[in-house]
């Protein structure tokens, strides 16, 4: 996948934390995909290391989308207490 595959599934990973992580999440475009793409790279590192799923497969969209809760919800902490 080029870059712009890559920015296009971060974006939709990212939107996807966006709706499932609850609270006022005050990102933007640029904030959401770096968001996704981060996500994303975690869950498809962890996920395939651990022989959990392939490239392609349906759970690393969902492996991904939960690591990307789990960063927005990371972030929203470290950035309330700052």
């Amino acid at each position: 996948m080029g870059w712009l595959g890559t920015i296009i599934v971060g974006f939709i990973v990212g939107v996807l934390a966006k709706i499932l992580h609850p609270g006022n999440d005050n990102l933007g475009f640029i904030m959401t995909t770096i968001l996704g793409i981060a996500g994303a790279a975690l869950a498809g590192f962890v996920g395939q290391a651990a022989g959990w799923y392939e490239v392609g497969q349906p759970a690393g969209w969902i492996a991904s989308t939960v690591c990307a809760v789990v960063i927005l919800a990371i972030y929203t902490r470290i950035i309330k207490k700052g």
